[in-house]
């Protein structure tokens, strides 16, 4: 199995690095794409990604999903995580060949998550042995971090947003991300965006454009 996905050429014509987006639980591929339009301003030499999860959502057929969420659609605990773990190395395998296929180098290829989206892109960055340049995660959390530092292979600079009255993912989640990847020695910055819900507000976005320029 592979993974499909959308893409967004470098604005300038010849892309020198990669952004991934990483869609939310019951969205697809599509639901991050238009990002690319603004972020491409401050990265012109940028080739855009977003693939779709490989699973229909259990909960909207219409949308993808990277794994089962239990307390959303009564899948088992054990059948979430042996369903992340797998996705979790798909992922990683896809990544590698979309580098390939841009001639870029692990250092010029950053994650951008949203949710679901961006716990995937946190079990998979740290633990990959070529360091990719840097994860933006919104909306998100930290998964296992309790195996984290037996399975941390590289410390890529993190970005974690988060809107302060989200119902979905509480907000609360960003700093306890925070504590746990910075436990292994990962540099992590934090952003809480005022009066956002679960979703990216321009202030995120803004800070996230400035934080892949410096990286990329």
């Amino acid at each position: 199995m592979t993974l499909r996905a959308e893409k967004h050429a470098a604005s300038s014509g010849r892309a020198e690095s990669v952004v991934v987006f990483v869609h939310g639980y019951g969205a697809d591929g599509n639901d991050l794409i238009d990002l690319a339009g603004p972020l491409s301003r401050a990265l012109p030499n940028t080739a855009f990604y977003s693939p779709h999860a490989p699973h229909a959502c259990t909960i909207n057929p219409m949308g993808r999903e990277w794994f089962p969420i239990p307390m959303i659609d009564m899948s088992s605990e054990r059948l979430a995580n042996e369903t992340m773990l797998r996705t979790a190395a798909l992922f990683d395998d896809w990544l590698n060949g979309v580098m390939v296929a841009e001639g870029v180098l692990p250092e010029k290829v950053a994650l951008v998550g949203f949710s679901q989206g961006t716990m995937l892109s946190l079990q998979v960055a740290p633990r990959r042995t070529d360091q990719i340049a840097a994860v933006v995660g919104f909306s998100g959390r930290l998964l296992k971090p309790e195996t984290l530092l037996d399975e941390v292979q590289t410390k890529p600079p993190v970005l974690l947003i988060h809107g302060d009255i989200d119902m979905v993912v509480p907000p609360s989640d960003m700093p306890k991300a925070a504590t746990g990847l910075e436990a292994v020695g990962i540099d992590v910055q934090t952003h809480v965006s005022r009066g956002m819900a679960h979703g990216i507000a321009p202030d995120g976005l803004e800070l996230a454009a400035k934080f892949l320029k410096k990286h990329l």
